[in-house]
């Protein structure tokens, strides 16, 4: 365990690549990675508080009152929190899905102490093979990028046939572009966000290199068309910065 990251309820600043390894392991995400993960994301992720903030406007905007909401990857639960921080406890109810044990158990005990009052659930499961049930709006926030390609359209078709008539899909995702040069320039720029952030050019060497294989990215084209595939008639892009991107799309009611 690296010293600068120690297990405890409180969050830790990243440090976990920032010695030399011998072997950089596949990143996954352990109770090593929970302990950091606000600072990792803070850091490493271009507009994710700003994807946050808009969450709630969304909802506002496309969900019913008191319809169901899945946060599919949930984490540490950050999309819940900023739900339950803009809306009123009866407004939605949520549930949370995390593969990762140590990540359930701290959103759990997170929606315990910061929104008591909200119908707030957290469930171990694996996304691919959950049983939906109907939702007005669902959450993929940097999740789908963590599933084997040939996984993805059948799980966003799933969710579609989960989506309630006018309900809506947010999908937030690393991308690549098609443009080589293009691409490049977005990932040097990227890489100077993060030391701007404060990481060495050794730690994001080495998490480059352990998400190797483990994060595939798509293109925005790829992402539409995926969409499109599983049904939805209409998807737009409505947030970027850097190679991140979020995108929404809709079921007609």
């Amino acid at each position: 365990m690296n010293p600068a990251c120690p297990m405890s309820d409180a969050s830790y600043r990243d440090a976990i690549f920032s010695t030399p390894l011998d072997r950089v392991a596949r990143f996954s995400f352990d109770e090593q990675v929970v302990a950091c993960f606000p600072d990792m994301i803070r850091r490493s992720v271009p507009g994710y508080g700003q994807i946050l903030g808009m969450l709630s406007l969304i909802a506002q905007r496309h969900l019913r009152h008191g319809a169901h909401v899945y946060d599919l990857g949930c984490s540490l639960g950050a999309s819940g929190l900023a739900l339950a921080g803009a809306l009123p406890f009866d407004a939605f109810r949520y549930t949370g899905v995390d593969l990762s044990p140590a990540m359930v158990e701290r959103a759990r005990q997170t929606f315990l102490e910061e929104c008591p009052e909200h119908a707030m659930q957290v469930e171990e499961a694996d996304i691919r093979t959950l049983d939906y049930a109907p939702s007005g709006m669902i959450i993929l926030n940097f999740t789908l990028q963590f599933l084997p390609p040939e996984d993805r359209d059948a799980l966003l078709a799933r969710l579609y046939q989960a989506l309630e008539p006018g309900g809506v899909l947010v999908l937030s995702e690393k991308t690549v572009d098609i443009d080589e040069r293009d691409n490049a320039w977005r990932v040097e720029r990227y890489h100077d966000f993060k030391r701007a952030n404060g990481y060495s050019d050794l730690e994001i060497s080495q998490k480059r290199t352990a998400l190797e294989n483990v994060l595939v990215p798509d293109t925005l084209e790829a992402h539409h068309a995926r969409l499109k595939k599983a049904g939805f008639p209409r998807s737009l892009t409505w947030f970027q910065y850097l190679n991140f991107a979020s995108m929404i799309a809709f079921k007609e009611g």
